[in-house]
């Protein structure tokens, strides 16, 4: 995710970000009045912020449900051993499941933490016992199935 320094932004950067947050495909010439800006100085900010790594990505938020991925499953997993040539093992078998949609290596009782996303309880049944239990190095699973997503923010002007 890059350097963990952070990055100084000002009052108008902050309404940029704060505008696309809400509607990525905001064209600039919608957003420079928004910032109060002319077109083409907004144009060179939203560069410079996608150049100094503050936008990350243009991306596309979908219903789960919609898309057939209505089920949610947190998965804690545990190691054998917890060095590095295992966690680069791990964590290069969990990134090609397409199924994975967020993976956090923690602290605590377990190594990592799985966001997985599928249509329903017996997709991941089949994804668990097939694949995720079969991973060299995992000793051992925990599996908390969501009952209700109570918050579920993507919106980037929450770090605003």
């Amino acid at each position: 995710m890059g350097d963990n320094s952070s990055i100084e932004l000002d009052k108008t950067d902050k309404a940029i970000l704060g505008y696309l947050a809400e509607n990525g495909r905001l064209p600039v010439s919608d957003l420079a009045p928004l910032v109060h800006l002319s077109t083409a100085t907004c144009f060179r900010r939203v560069q410079r912020l996608v150049e100094r790594g503050i936008i990350l990505r243009f991306s596309t938020i979908l219903d789960p449900v919609k898309v057939g991925r209505g089920a949610l499953v947190i998965v804690g997993v545990n190691l054998n051993i917890l060095d590095k040539d295992s966690m680069v093992s791990f964590e290069k078998s969990i990134t090609s499941l397409d199924i994975v949609i967020d993976c956090y290596l923690v602290s605590g009782e377990f190594d990592y933490f799985l966001k997985i996303r599928v249509s329903d309880i017996y997709k991941f049944n089949e994804i668990y016992s097939n694949y995720l239990v079969c991973i060299p190095g995992v000793s051992r699973t925990r599996t908390f199935i969501c009952l209700k997503e109570v918050i579920d923010r993507h919106e980037a002007s929450i770090y605003l």
